[in-house]
């Protein structure tokens, strides 16, 4: 299983947003469903074996789970509607139980620090950053979860969280990537055994 916690920071936290302004009144959460698009898409397939966990401005968790998902398309407004029905039914999330609002998709009542624990009792913590350790250096760690940050860097807070939680701190590559573009990486990261391997035959975009 492979997993993905990202931190929305100035994310909504009620289905009170428009989907026709996503980066603007919705509080940038078009890198988020960018996030999400890049977590699940192959070029015909969705990847089964992920889970991707939306972290909403420290209050709410909204989880994606491949093998059961339903309705996701790949384009921002479709998947912002997904994250919408789910806060639409934010008053049925109680404590840390999941309420799952459409096939593959759930709301907790959670924010940064109780999906942090949860993840890491289901597989290796791993933060991405470019100050991290090469990840060519380092073989490829069983179930990991990779964590990120939506535009903005950590908060201190969470950053301390982070240095408790992690099992590592890995970098892509030298330069900063928007997080959507990281997530596309790591895959291919996890996809070519650390960037060992490939399979020239797989079916690509055109």
């Amino acid at each position: 299983m492979r997993q993905f916690v990202v931190v929305g920071h100035d994310a909504p936290t009620t289905d009170e947003f428009s989907l026709d302004d996503l980066a603007g009144g919705a509080g940038r959460l078009d890198v988020l469903c960018r996030c999400v698009n890049s977590a699940f898409f192959l070029s015909h397939a969705i990847r089964e074996d992920v889970r991707c966990h939306l972290v909403l401005a420290d209050e709410y968790t909204v989880t994606f789970e491949g093998s059961d998902l339903r309705r996701l398309n790949p384009d921002e407004r479709s998947t912002a509607a997904l994250i919408r029905n789910a806060l639409a039914e934010r008053a049925e999330a109680i404590g840390h139980v999941p309420v799952e609002t459409s096939p593959g998709v759930s709301l907790t009542r959670r924010g940064f620090a109780g999906t942090l624990d949860a993840v890491a009792r289901e597989g290796t913590v791993v933060q991405l950053h470019e100050d991290g350790d090469p990840a060519t250096a380092v073989d490829p760690p069983a179930d990991p979860v990779f964590v990120l940050s939506d535009h903005h860097d950590f908060t201190a807070a969470e950053t301390d969280l982070l240095a408790d939680a992690a099992d590592r701190r890995l970098s892509l590559g030298p330069r900063a990537l928007h997080a959507d573009h990281a997530i596309t990486v790591a895959h291919s990261y996890l996809d070519t055994d650390g960037f060992r391997t490939g399979d020239a035959s797989e079916e690509s975009c055109p």
